[in-house]
């Protein structure tokens, strides 16, 4: 049996007997979840080993501590995200001025009226590049922005959608820089982590590298036969995945080959779209400041801006995930491809585990974060369970 660490409030046992679950009947190896309700913390919950690839048997592997943190892959385009909401909240950036407005070389091959908007709701035709980016290029700060700007979209822009994978990170980023003069790692840093005591980080400072743990491939253990039938991809998808060609693997593939997301290089870049560091504590935390007061701390989001992160911009067939998705501007909504709470949910789910959300009409504040990366793009089986048992005892 796993030795679970942690708190949490009367009522909220069963997200504790999820957690416990997560790591006897679903591969995990080391993780947190944290809930917040009207901005009071009610679970904390920690497990496991720090690394993943360490043995779950060795008593002297590292365990996970109060503030181990992990990349959070895709789960950071949610906190990125919250960069331009504020922006607009704060009339420095228009959500219907075409990018070029701020970013005169993005008007480049028919890319003129790509509007902000499409960019924070995957409607902007550039989920991939014709020419991939090393992952030495991807992380210097100029080949990305620079690689985007020349990218023809692959369909009319602000006519459908389709997941930005890895785009999004150059595409965001640099739309930041060119607003604000500061990158986005540094404005989310002095803006949102800084004044909220966050471990959360767009580019992770050395001082912080000791305490982040290892991400390494996990397969979650085979369900029973009594389980019934193992749900597998469709066969589109499963063949797009498998097909270098497709727009799904060259999405995915905008880096290549696949960076080490254990280098600290890699950790140290701003990479908006799949980077992101954090612990669970402060990616529930960051959520729960978006729709209410946390601490002395007034709300993020004024009402107007809560409502366009969860308005739907974009929902149906993907063209890159080939499954139904639900966008607001920047954040995944509710919906089969990511379920979160409820209809009103917003947030991000980082692909092989991480989900970050906030559900404004229960007040409930989501961070799960783990080192064990399975194979899923948007809805995590452990983190699945989790989101269940918070639903159970009427989050």
């Amino acid at each position: 049996m796993v030795d679970v660490q942690g708190t949490v409030e009367d009522g909220y046992e069963p997200v504790r007997d999820a957690f416990a679950a997560n790591f006897a009947e679903r591969g995990e190896r080391g993780a947190a979840v944290t809930v917040y309700r009207d901005g009071r913390k009610v679970v904390d919950l920690r497990a496991g080993t720090k690394d993943g690839d360490a043995d779950p048997d060795d008593a002297t592997a590292a365990p996970w501590e109060p503030g181990t943190a992990q990349v959070v892959r895709s789960a950071t385009k949610g906190i990125a995200a919250t960069v331009p909401l504020l922006l607009h909240q704060r009339g420095q950036l228009d959500l219907d001025a075409p990018v070029g407005t701020y970013w005169p070389e993005f008007k480049a091959a028919g890319k003129d009226r790509v509007l902000v908007r499409h960019l924070l709701a995957h409607r902007a035709g550039l989920p991939a590049l014709d020419t991939p980016l090393s992952p030495a290029q991807a992380i210097d700060g100029v080949s990305g922005p620079a690689a985007v700007a020349a990218q023809a979209p692959a369909w009319t822009p602000g006519t459908d959608h389709g997941y930005h994978a890895q785009t999004y990170s150059w595409l965001l980023g640099e739309l930041v820089l060119r607003v604000t003069g500061r990158t986005l790692g540094a404005w989310v840093a002095e803006e949102i982590s800084r004044p909220l005591d966050l471990d959360l980080w767009i580019g992770l400072p050395e001082e912080a590298r000791p305490r982040v743990g290892r991400l390494a491939p996990v397969e979650p253990p085979p369900r029973p036969a009594s389980a019934g039938l193992r749900v597998r991809p469709k066969r589109s998808v499963a063949d797009a995945y498998a097909d270098p060609d497709s727009l799904t693997s060259r999405a995915f593939a905008a880096i290549s080959p696949a960076p080490d997301e254990n280098d600290d290089a890699y950790r140290a870049a701003e990479l908006p779209a799949s980077a992101g560091i954090a612990t669970a504590p402060a990616l529930a935390r960051a959520y729960a400041a978006l729709i209410g007061p946390v601490d002395d701390h007034p709300r993020l989001f004024a009402p107007a801006t809560l409502t366009l992160a969860r308005t739907e911009e974009s929902a149906g067939p993907d063209r890159t995930l080939l499954v139904n998705t639900r966008f607001g501007l920047g954040f995944m909504l509710h919906g089969p491809a990511s379920p979160l709470l409820g209809p009103g949910s917003f947030g991000h789910p980082g692909r092989g585990g991480a989900l970050a959300f906030a559900d404004p009409e229960s007040g409930i504040a989501f961070g799960y974060v783990t080192n064990g990366m399975q194979r899923n793009v948007t809805a995590d089986p452990r983190a699945q369970a989790l989101v269940r048992a918070v639903a159970a005892v009427g989050g």
